[in-house]
């Protein structure tokens, strides 16, 4: 049997180390390896290039692309949050996708939970009508999208509140544009969940109401905020809906904001704002991904582990 080499004190050598990782792993783990190595640079690579860009000035980002700043210039992130308004368009996206987001779970849960736990006639038809949304080219639907909504704003009443240039408009459509994903993820984690649980609550007298929320739901938890924080990345994100729904300037949302900078003056945009405006899109979502990262890898492995 072969033995690896060790040092003085015992411990094995780097190199040998090294060696017997590689050996462990095998041609396919080192391919692998080196695969999650590339695509960790080609995403990091923009982001961090993003973050030296919004400190420099734009003779310096349109120089040396990786020299690093003479001097941090924090004006860049004061011209991008006063002048072109990206203070006010943050606050509009963290309404929308806030509301957006609670809806979304709302309904996604229990439309998921009925499909999982619930035998009925339509069942499999229903489930299979939200997973086919997981399919269609959203850039189809944005005419139709355009018009549907345009009408609803001539419902009594509440017409003015659902149709174009309302947060309330938009964020219905962000519910629907997220549904499939919510209720193909959910739908496949509460199939994992142990019955008895809910079958004792039952027995005991506890309505299906009671059991979903205070049951059910606490116990799919990993899931839940799994598919929450994916809502939220994607929607915070989201450029094509709010450009067809959101026409008023005031109401802008964060992605047309960015947008606006690089678009308004043409060949005299304003970069080391837009790069800074990007900074601010890009910080929120990192930090809330980090804060959430270990529930996020639980409640996608959990199913698979149940």
């Amino acid at each position: 049997m072969a033995t690896t080499p060790v040092t003085a004190t015992g411990m094995p050598s780097r190199r040998a180390a090294r060696v017997e990782r590689r050996r462990r792993l095998g041609p396919l783990g080192v391919l692998t390896h080196l695969a999650l190595v590339i695509w960790t640079l080609l995403v990091m690579i923009p982001i961090v290039w993003t973050f030296l860009a919004s400190v420099k000035s734009e003779d310096e980002i349109f120089g040396d692309a990786w020299s690093l700043p003479a001097a941090l210039r924090w004006d860049n992130f004061a011209r991008a949050w006063e002048q072109a308004h990206i203070g006010q368009y943050m606050i509009n996206s963290v309404i929308v996708v806030s509301f957006s987001t609670f809806g979304t779970m709302l309904v996604g849960s229990m439309a998921a939970y009925v499909l999982a736990r619930y035998p009925f006639r339509g069942n499999r038809a229903i489930y299979l009508l939200f997973v086919s949304g997981l399919a269609f080219p959203f850039f189809l639907a944005l005419t139709p999208l355009f018009f549907v909504v345009q009408n609803m704003g001539n419902v009594p009443v509440v017409g003015q509140f659902i149709g174009l240039n309302t947060y309330a408009g938009t964020v219905l459509v962000y519910i629907a544009y997220s549904m499939p994903f919510t209720v193909f993820f959910l739908a496949a984690f509460f199939r994992t969940l142990p019955t008895a649980v809910g079958e004792a609550a039952m027995v005991d007298g506890a309505s299906h109401t009671r059991v979903f929320f205070q049951i059910m739901l606490p116990m799919a938890k990993p899931g839940i905020i799994s598919i929450t924080i994916f809502n939220i990345l994607g929607q915070w994100n989201q450029y094509q809906i709010p450009l067809i729904l959101l026409q008023e300037r005031d109401k802008w949302v964060l992605t047309q904001g960015i947008a606006d900078i690089s678009t308004a003056a043409g060949y005299d945009a304003d970069w080391a704002a837009l790069f800074a405006a990007l900074t601010l899109a890009i910080l929120p979502m990192i930090v809330v991904y980090t804060v959430f990262q270990r529930q996020i890898q639980s409640g996608l492995t959990a199913g698979a582990l149940k």
